[in-house]
């Protein structure tokens, strides 16, 4: 399995990761990406970006030594009814959007709440990726949230971060493997990012590799292995960067 992409980075603009986006584009380039996107956290987290940081990224460049560059963003959902902390008219801006629940921005919910965040986040029509649903502190119901997924095109992402036993997830693994089972059932795509909040764990898809192996995953549905593939989850065309 390739991994020549990881769109789930953070830097020091997200006020709690410890690298800069150039000494991530930099081990991009030493782990052979060849594309790098860098999503940092919207407001709603604490001591992360304002609106303006995510409407000055054309001084960026698109290349660098080599890697396509993209630019994203970690938006967080903030209601039970799916609702983002950041307005389409900054989305509309990005190359792609990953909606997450994190505990610092939304309380756990119900079971059905919680579905009824993600279903609609999906709703938007910048979304394309669903970050981590495999945090157990919100209970979720994998196949809905797969088959659902499939049918609005939405990719589910394998987050290389939730695999660490260090994770503050809840039941990170256990909840990837539903996940992943149900993904495989409805032929759901899914995408594997790194999370990274230090340089050098850009681009290290160890734990998903593992995972992915043990389970005998469908090689068809990840995304990671084609620069084709980015296609499904951007919001611009590639051939236009």
């Amino acid at each position: 399995m390739d991994f020549l992409f990881d769109l789930h980075t953070h830097t020091i603009a997200s006020g709690h990761a410890y690298s800069t986006l150039k000494e991530n584009m930099e081990e991009a380039v030493e782990k052979g990406l060849l594309a790098y996107g860098f999503s940092d956290h919207s407001e709603a987290v604490p001591g992360s970006c304002k609106n303006i940081y995510f409407m000055n990224f054309k001084v960026i460049p698109r290349r660098y030594k080599g890697v396509l560059i993209l630019r994203g963003v970690e938006a967080n959902i903030i209601d039970f009814k799916g609702n983002l902390d950041i307005d389409n008219n900054i989305l509309n801006r990005l190359d792609y959007v990953i909606a997450s629940m994190h505990t610092i921005c939304i309380e756990p919910g119900s079971l059905q709440e919680n579905m009824d965040a993600y279903f609609g986040a999906m709703s938007n029509p910048y979304v394309k990726i669903i970050g981590h649903p495999d945090d157990g502190r919100y209970p979720m119901d994998h196949d809905e949230l797969a088959k659902e997924a499939q049918k609005k095109g939405i990719v589910l992402e394998l987050n290389n971060s939730s695999l660490n036993p260090k994770s503050a997830r809840l039941h990170g693994r256990e909840n990837a493997i539903k996940m992943l089972e149900a993904a495989r059932k409805y032929g759901t795509y899914i995408i594997c990012n790194t999370d990274s909040h230090y340089a050098d764990d850009v681009g290290d898809f160890r734990n998903c590799a593992t995972l992915l192996t043990e389970m005998d995953f469908p090689k068809e549905l990840i995304l990671n292995d084609s620069i084709d593939n980015l296609r499904m989850v951007l919001n611009k065309s590639i051939d236009e960067m």
